[in-house]
């Protein structure tokens, strides 16, 4: 389609701004900083003329277009999250902007040792011509999933300037601590308003995603028994030795993110805090197949009580929670939401290839929640890296796919809400 795209534009700024969530806060969201964007984004989608834009106590965004055709079309939604993740630091983040690529090394000026290199990243090779954005070498990008939200802006943008475009009613979501587990802890359905969904907040172009790891967390707190070092003999049990025992007992070369690929699952710890006299060691359980996390969990407590038995007078809880399930289990009920995106994706002249996420979505649990959402490429790539990088033409071709989709759903008509 003939549109001058805004997408990078937006992106550029969306990245300079601080959204680091914490997974370690009890506040909702994680962190204030998160609505400055948030804010932003409302502020942009007034300027376009979305008047119903507004951002709620806990860092929403709601919007939506409405719909411009006479037939019967299901209302759809287009969700991104606003906040990135916490393993880098996404602040001060200088955006490079790498013209025309041509398969060179790139060498991040801020840190001269990241280098991003297509022997390391293959997809690069693909990327020739392209438009190439990197943050300095000092932190990560940001692209995940400022690189959605800036591709739903200019999707927005898009439908606002071209009414000639029909449509049904279109929601736009902007979500908080995605990166945290927490991105639909505080949604509200009602708003959106919405009977399908699609997230966009993935890598390669033309990939579709349908189908999540599901996931769970673990806690072990480890009991020992204190006593003052100078006179500790045959008294001390100490709960951090155990702990890290415990971690040692660890399979080495199966189940863990290290050692696993495709739609092998795996254990994997997370955080270890405490002293001698107690110590947590916090999991995460992840399965493709929602029944192989019990087995995971089992085994972890297994091994637990293992090592706890050999020191007398400690002990341990073993506690479960439920993260989010494989979202296939949903949309495999509503086939046309994923066939649709494929067309969509085929008619912006890419092949669609359909792939599993090893991690989860915003959609995942949305999906679980009554709206069916599925992951549209955003073009990330090494998210949550100081070599994460993204294509300007990548990004472009996930706007024209919005479009496209919202085409096909005026054009078959979709399900009633």
């Amino acid at each position: 389609m003939k549109y001058k795209h805004t997408a990078s534009e937006r992106f550029l700024r969306y990245v300079q701004i601080d959204t680091q969530s914490d997974p370690q806060s009890d506040t909702f969201p994680t962190t204030e900083k998160q609505k400055s964007l948030s804010r932003i984004l409302v502020n942009e989608l007034h300027d376009m003329g979305v008047t119903n834009a507004h951002m709620d106590d806990f860092g929403y965004v709601y919007a939506s277009i409405p719909s411009n055709t006479t037939n019967d079309v299901a209302a759809i939604a287009f969700c991104a999250h606003v906040d990135t993740s916490p393993d880098c630091s996404g602040k001060d983040v200088k955006p490079i902007m790498h013209e025309n690529y041509q398969g060179q090394d790139l060498v991040l000026p801020d840190d001269t040792t990241q280098v991003i290199r297509c022997a390391d990243y293959p997809y690069l090779n693909q990327l020739l011509g392209h438009d190439i954005i990197t943050a300095s070498g000092l932190t990560l990008l940001g692209s995940d999933d400022k690189a959605g939200v800036a591709e739903i802006m200019d999707a927005a943008n898009y439908l606002m300037c071209h009414p000639e475009v029909k449509h049904g009613q279109v929601a736009l979501v902007f979500t908080p601590d995605e990166e945290v587990g927490k991105g639909t802890a505080k949604i509200d359905l009602e708003k959106i308003g919405a009977r399908y969904g699609y997230t966009l907040d993935g890598g390669e172009a033309g990939v579709l995603e349908d189908e999540t790891f599901s996931a769970d967390a673990v806690t072990i707190s480890i009991h020992g028994i204190i006593a003052h070092p100078g006179y500790a003999k045959g008294k001390l049990v100490n709960a951090l030795k155990i702990a890290g025992e415990l971690l040692a007992m660890l399979p080495k070369d199966i189940l863990s993110p290290e050692t696993t690929s495709g739609r092998e699952g795996f254990i994997h710890p997370v955080r270890v805090e405490g002293v001698a006299e107690q110590c947590t060691v916090q999991f995460i359980i992840r399965d493709f197949e929602t029944a192989k996390l019990s087995e995971k969990e089992q085994l972890l407590k297994i091994l637990a009580e293992q090592v706890v038995s050999k020191y007398p007078g400690s002990g341990f809880s073993f506690s479960i929670t439920e993260q989010y399930r494989n979202m296939k289990d949903v949309l495999d009920k509503e086939p046309h939401v994923v066939q649709y995106a494929e067309e969509a994706i085929t008619r912006v002249g890419l092949v669609c290839r359909r792939e599993h996420i090893r991690g989860g979505t915003d959609g995942s649990k949305l999906s679980f929640m009554g709206l069916p959402c599925p992951n549209i490429f955003a073009g990330e790539q090494a998210i949550h890296s100081k070599h994460e990088f993204i294509s300007v033409q990548d990004m472009n071709k996930a706007v024209d796919t919005i479009i496209e989709l919202v085409k096909i759903w005026e054009e078959r008509g979709g399900t009633k809400i």
